[in-house]
């Protein structure tokens, strides 16, 4: 098994806005405490599990019959949508039904692969990380913003990307706040239906051009990794755009493709703000003077980090089992379909060492939670920690 271990990355430039000690800090990559007994003893509780029972870490046939299952909702939908569609009412719960199921390929089988998660085989993985490319993203620019950035700095702001939803929100304590911040317990919810075009339309060009994801630098993508990124895009906007609109009016394709995007973007954006946009998971940030965080790496991602609806087996099938984010973030090369039998393990590793584990029991609770923490960082006399 591949070692418990935060990934690297680089940083060099500020984000726009941010107070002083967090400026300071963003000038220098954090480094974590040393690892202690507690990250060494979960890896072996962990090692030794899956020896004990003999379950494949990876390269699982659950995971291909899955994929086949979301694979022919999203392609069903799609040509229903598409072909077959002849009004309104029709196509409307056929675009929100694509929409769930690009989410579902992203949650599943994009995820799992783009984290080496899905096979023993290199380019099985990297076949399916390719999903994302046929959705309208980039597996390229993902696989540096979430894989590299977010995984080795989560809820560290300045350095995570995927925290940061520029001047429309205010996701941690250590972000400015606008007046009309005081709003966004309410308005946030609709925006977030509207990241995907966003994602698909301009922000993988933008990273491209800037070699930047958030202020932290990468190779612009070559040779392969070029023709992907291309091609990934003329073939979504052929998808999208092209095709349908060979067939139907722009009045019909263009609501649909927002209705569908909609769909897709609430759902995504759901999932990742109850994992780490709540009441209860931490927001640290380096000290300024040596940019070092008080945390161990592992000790980092479990108090950073919220689970929920841990018992709910058809969410935790439908979203890719990112109901248990502690355990992905821990373990993020090990299939999510296994995430579920080693939480208890975990947990009780956690508890001995006395890091906070936090789960949330239901959908709803961590809901109310992401509301109650959006309305708190609206608030003006909510400062900076």
């Amino acid at each position: 098994m591949d070692r418990l271990q935060p990934p690297c990355s680089k940083r060099r430039t500020l984000p726009m806005g941010a107070s002083h000690r967090q400026s300071v800090a963003a000038c220098r990559t954090p480094k974590f405490a040393a690892s202690d007994g507690f990250q060494r003893e979960l890896q072996r509780r962990v090692d030794v599990f899956f020896k004990a029972t003999g379950r494949a870490e990876r390269d699982c046939p659950q995971m291909y019959l899955k994929t086949a299952l979301i694979l022919g909702w999203f392609a069903t939908s799609y040509v229903a949508l598409v072909f077959l569609a002849q009004a309104w009412w029709q196509a409307l719960p056929l675009a929100i039904s694509l929409g769930l199921s690009m989410a579902a390929v992203g949650f599943n089988i994009q995820h799992d692969g783009s984290h080496q998660a899905y096979s023993n085989r290199r380019w099985v993985n990297k076949l399916m990380a390719m999903s994302l490319d046929l959705l309208g993203g980039s597996s390229y620019v993902w696989a540096r913003k979430h894989n590299v950035v977010h995984h080795s700095f989560a809820n560290i702001t300045g350095h995570d990307d995927d925290i940061n939803v520029g001047f429309f929100g205010r996701l941690s304590p250590h972000q400015k706040r606008l007046k009309f911040h005081r709003l966004q317990h309410f308005y946030l919810w609709a925006l977030y239906g509207f990241l995907p075009i966003k994602w698909q339309l301009y922000d993988d060009f933008r990273d491209v051009a800037t070699a930047r994801v958030g202020g932290h630098e990468f190779p612009r993508p070559r040779g392969c990794d070029l023709v992907t990124f291309i091609g990934g895009k003329l073939a979504f906007l052929s998808l999208a755009f092209v095709v349908p609109l060979s067939l139907h009016s722009a009045w019909a394709v263009l609501p649909l493709y927002v209705a569908a995007s909609f769909a897709q973007g609430v759902l995504l954006s759901v999932v990742f703000q109850l994992a780490h946009c709540v009441e209860e998971a931490s927001f640290p940030l380096p000290a300024p003077e040596t940019g070092r965080m008080e945390s161990a790496w592992a000790v980092h991602q479990v108090e950073s980090t919220v689970n929920f609806a841990r018992s709910s087996r058809l969410l935790s099938s439908i979203i890719g089992g990112l109901n248990f984010q502690i355990e992905h973030h821990l373990f993020p090369r090990i299939c999510h379909i296994h995430y579920g039998v080693i939480a208890p393990l975990v947990e009780a590793t956690c508890r001995e060492f006395g890091v906070r584990y936090t789960a949330h029991a239901t959908l709803q609770a961590g809901i109310h939670s992401h509301f109650r923490w959006l309305r708190q960082m609206g608030l003006p006399h909510h400062p900076p920690e």
